[in-house]
């Protein structure tokens, strides 16, 4: 009778020793202090109790249906776990949202003071405000491409005829004449290839090369101005 008692009771202790742990694991995770490192980044206040070893993780980081495993020290936050994963995944540390255990993590949150061990599973999803940044940014790559490409038509194009501009000088310089419609054919393809130039819309570094074929385009069409007939 009495060792049942003491089973009881020891059974009875067990469960409240267990439930009062869980409630202050809980608390410990809500009440989450902070501090300023000297870079200006905000991170979670550690412990003073962390021991000299700091293993490394294994953490398993579910992106839709891909699946990351991420090597990165136990004592490294949240906002450099999304570092890791921009080699990864190609989305920038601001892109990134990290859930563990139902709640999102904060950039300057420890991985070892919230709780990850190793293989702990680790959820990415990518903000939708930069969903739509990429998908804008992807079309306006796309577009200067597509300049990139017809500038590059327009020049081979306009190459070719420079041989020919360079040829009627030289006549020109050593005495010979050169025929009405040689000049004026070879200034109205000048001018063709001139007007599909003007007509790409372009920006950036596309940009920047036509308006050096437009500048190529005004020293080539100084031929109009010899007097060759």
């Amino acid at each position: 009778m009495s060792l049942k008692m003491m089973r009881r009771r020891s059974n009875i202790d067990g469960g409240m020793r267990e439930s009062s742990t869980t409630e202050t694991t809980s608390v410990k995770e809500e009440n989450v202090e902070w501090e300023m490192r000297p870079g200006g980044m905000l991170v979670q206040k550690r412990s003073n109790k962390s021991g000299s070893l700091v293993p490394n993780l294994r953490v398993r980081v579910s992106f839709g249906a891909t699946r990351y495993e991420i090597f990165v020290n136990s004592q490294a936050t949240f906002g450099e776990l999304k570092k890791l994963l921009t080699a990864e995944t190609g989305l920038q540390a601001s892109e990134q949202r990290l859930i563990f255990r139902g709640k999102e993590r904060e950039n300057g949150e420890y991985l070892d003071m919230s709780g990850v061990k190793d293989r702990s599973k680790v959820k990415l999803i990518d903000d939708p405000s930069s969903r739509e940044r990429r998908l804008i940014e992807m079309r306006r790559n796309t577009k200067i491409q597509i300049a990139s490409r017809a500038i590059s038509d327009v020049s081979m194009e306009v190459d070719k005829l420079a041989e020919q501009v360079s040829a009627i000088e030289k006549s020109i310089s050593n005495g010979i004449k050169v025929a009405e419609v040689q000049i004026t054919t070879l200034i109205e393809m000048l001018m063709r290839q001139a007007i599909k130039l003007d007509s790409i819309c372009t920006e950036g570094d596309a940009l920047s090369r036509k308006n050096l074929q437009v500048l190529t385009f005004i020293q080539i069409i100084r031929i109009n101005h010899f007097n060759v007939f």
